[in-house]
């Protein structure tokens, strides 16, 4: 995809990923770009610094009929969405003792969110017979985010969803698209050092924390050549492969990993 004109809708665009997203997508010549966020105020500030292209809109992409409702408003004042970027997600740094509740918060956001996002913006685009749907998934899920279960097991399920999409829609027209990035300097990082969750020590250990505009840039050659899977982080592929081939020896790494940060 050439962003060149194109109208482009970004969940999770307040920060991180999808505010760098945005500004990117405006520097690639979109008419338009929906910066939609569960914070209204701050998802206003992207959209209005990257000029008159911008707009910006509330959004808890957890709920059906919000998702629906951001689709048709876009569709009514742009006439279509090329870009469907659903960006949002969240972490929680817990195992099995994670309550019931966040749980649920992983999995409405991480998952089920894409679900509603795809559910708004494929009847249009196959009517059209062309549109691109981006899920932004994390490299936890095509490997394991080591001391957080919940955003692991989400995560593997958006994979998977959207591999499930593009078999399913591709010959109609449409693209998909995993993002699937590792350590990323983004607020969700940050917070998780802070208060010491295991999986973001792992990231911050693993020397490889890219910027969002590096993130951003990444996704921009994966859209141009139409890849299912966009790896910011390309030797996220060679780690898929060894885990592939020889799942008890990643699995010692991973412990062996586990147990140096401990100690």
């Amino acid at each position: 995809m050439n962003l060149t004109d194109k109208v482009a809708v970004i969940t999770g665009g307040a920060g991180g990923i999808g505010s760098a997203l945005a500004r990117r997508f405006a520097a690639e010549g979109a008419s338009a770009v929906v910066v939609a966020d569960l914070d209204a105020d701050a998802a206003r500030a992207v959209a209005d610094g990257i000029g008159p292209v911008g707009h910006a809109a509330a959004l808890d992409v957890a709920d059906s009929e919000q998702v629906r409702a951001l689709v048709d408003e876009t569709e009514r004042r742009y006439g279509r969405i090329d870009l469907f970027c659903a960006n949002a997600g969240v972490a929680t740094g817990q195992g099995i003792e994670a309550p019931d509740a966040d749980w649920d918060r992983a999995w409405r956001v991480n998952v089920l969110a894409h679900v509603y996002a795809a559910r708004a913006a494929l009847p249009a685009m196959l009517r059209r017979g062309q549109g691109h749907l981006l899920l932004t998934c994390s490299a936890a899920g095509v490997l394991t985010a080591v001391g957080d279960a919940p955003y692991t097991a989400t995560k593997h399920a958006a994979v998977g969803f959207a591999e499930w999409l593009a078999v399913t829609y591709r010959d109609q027209g449409i693209l998909v698209s995993a993002l699937c990035p590792q350590g990323v300097d983004t607020p969700m990082l940050a917070d998780g050092l802070a208060v010491g969750h295991l999986a973001a020590r792992v990231i911050a250990a693993s020397g490889a924390v890219l910027t969002p505009d590096q993130v951003a840039d990444a996704t921009i050659a994966g859209l141009a050549e139409e890849r299912f899977l966009i790896l910011p982080h390309p030797e996220v592929a060679d780690y898929a492969r060894r885990r592939a081939e020889d799942p008890d020896g990643w699995q010692a790494g991973l412990r062996k990993l586990i147990r140096r940060l401990r100690a």
